[in-house]
């Protein structure tokens, strides 16, 4: 898009376009989403960024009205498989707040000078400031919806210091912490520990929901996971391994299903309650929430691809907005793919870690893969390979080198290695197993596959 492109997107409030770039005004000194419901600035006030970072970086604060940083994140970063797409999936996981730059680089395979510069000519902001953009909008939730102490808040944010976390919300928000909470009373009331934290998981377009709650129901491993109530009013639970501590989440499914008219859409949400034993955990929890459910996906685009194709017209037809879920945990879809729903719960009872406060039928973490290192044949082969980084699922790693280091493994056949790279791995254009499919379909393979799927044409198993 250029820029004259851009700003219709904006005159016209075009929500498709919320999260793809962002607009700021000179004069007013804020930035927003494309679908701010403000009066549209003229022209030559307006100024676009292609991230939220690179609008912070020139000075620019966030819209209090349109609440730009929690817009739905690009899907270009589902999709490319550069560095640039590899790293913005990383920064999302939270890896430059665990790691800093240095091992963002290192997972990349790149110097951190390389990963500066790519990220820097392409988004307008390096690693730190995407990652200080995105801890911002972990502290505006956490502080809009906990009663945490805003100190805890702060490092629980990944700020270093609370002078810092002080000063990077003054300058983003042009309020103090305490201000950003007391504003939040009048419309929400903060969670108590027993609620857990509430969350709107927020995605463009329409959104199939009763699809992606059937297969999640489906495939979901006891002790782990498990789905509840009348199809249309269903939740689903699991258990998250995080890097700080454990998780339980939360999720509703939508009533009947969002449908998108034409021109400007404002899209929708899912609602969320996250319990973490360790509220540092939280970036990398909605991230990983985020891509199981699909949520960064493009379904405008995705839609229009797929309808251009006879067989799959009436399909898009009749579910648009179909996503095609990914993983709360890549190691472990992996093994799930390898032995079957009936066997991982053995595992689970056997391998995995106890909770230390069960929630009702969610007792277990499931296993690592250096608890199942010691099992024979093709799991063990596989457990063993994801323990000593032989094989590499996490959101930075090269899904091309991910599947050949899969499939050089005994038992993993093509079903199971393209199941894990567009579930695990979360690739967008994996064509379904054993069946041709034309070069019209790219790079959306993986959507055709479940509009098949969901339409009963091809075996789920």
């Amino acid at each position: 898009m250029d820029e004259d492109t851009r700003y219709e997107a904006v005159r016209s409030r075009d929500a498709r376009f919320d999260g793809e770039f962002f607009f700021a005004v000179r004069t007013t000194g804020i930035y927003c989403r494309p679908s701010c419901p403000a009066v549209t600035p003229k022209r030559h006030n307006v100024r676009f960024y292609p991230t939220a970072a690179a609008a912070q970086g020139s000075g620019f604060r966030a819209c209090r009205r349109c609440r730009p940083d929690a817009v739905p994140g690009s899907a270009d970063w589902n999709v490319r498989a550069d560095v640039v797409g590899r790293a913005m999936r990383l920064i999302g996981d939270g890896v430059v707040d665990r790691e800093g730059v240095a091992g963002l680089a290192g997972r990349l395979g790149y110097s951190p000078r390389q990963v500066q510069r790519q990220l820097t000519a392409e988004l307008g902001a390096g690693p730190v400031a995407l990652a200080r953009a995105q801890r911002a909008h972990t502290a505006r939730v956490l502080l809009q919806t906990t009663a945490l102490p805003v100190t805890e808040i702060a490092f629980a944010s990944g700020f270093a210091s609370v002078r810092q976390f002080n000063d990077t919300v003054r300058e983003i928000y042009a309020a103090t912490p305490t201000g950003l909470r007391a504003a939040a009373r009048t419309a929400r009331r903060p969670a108590t520990p027993t609620a857990g934290i509430p969350l709107r998981l927020a995605h463009r377009g329409s959104y199939q929901s009763a699809a992606v709650f059937d297969l999640l129901e489906s495939e979901a491993v006891h002790g782990v996971e498990e789905v509840t109530g009348a199809p249309g009013r269903r939740t689903y639970r699991r258990t998250l391994r995080l890097p700080h501590g454990t998780g339980i989440v939360a999720v509703l499914e939508q009533p009947g299903t969002v449908r998108a008219p034409s021109g400007a859409h404002p899209g929708g949400w899912l609602d969320a309650h996250l319990h973490l034993t360790d509220p540092r955990d939280l970036t990398t929890a909605v991230g990983r929430l985020r891509r199981l459910f699909d949520l960064d996906a493009d379904p405008y685009a995705v839609d229009e691809r797929l309808a251009e194709d006879p067989l799959l017209a009436p399909l898009v037809a009749a579910r648009p907005g179909l996503r095609s879920p990914g993983a709360a945990d890549p190691e472990e879809l992996a093994v799930r793919a390898l032995v079957g729903r009936t066997a991982s719960e053995r595992l689970v009872q056997r391998h995995g870690k106890t909770l230390d406060a069960p929630c009702g039928s969610l007792t277990h973490l499931f296993p690592e893969p250096a608890a199942l290192t010691g099992a024979t044949g093709p799991l063990g082969a596989l457990a063993t390979a994801l323990a000593d980084g032989a094989v590499r699922l996490d959101p930075g790693a090269d899904r091309d080198a991910a599947q050949h280091a899969l499939l050089a493994l005994p038992g993993l056949d093509a079903r199971s290695v393209a199941t894990v790279r567009t579930r695990a791995l979360g690739d967008p254009d994996v064509a379904p197993p054993g069946l041709d499919t034309p070069d019209s379909w790219r790079p959306w393979r993986s959507y055709a596959w479940q509009h098949l799927r969901a339409a009963g044409e091809l075996e789920t198993s």
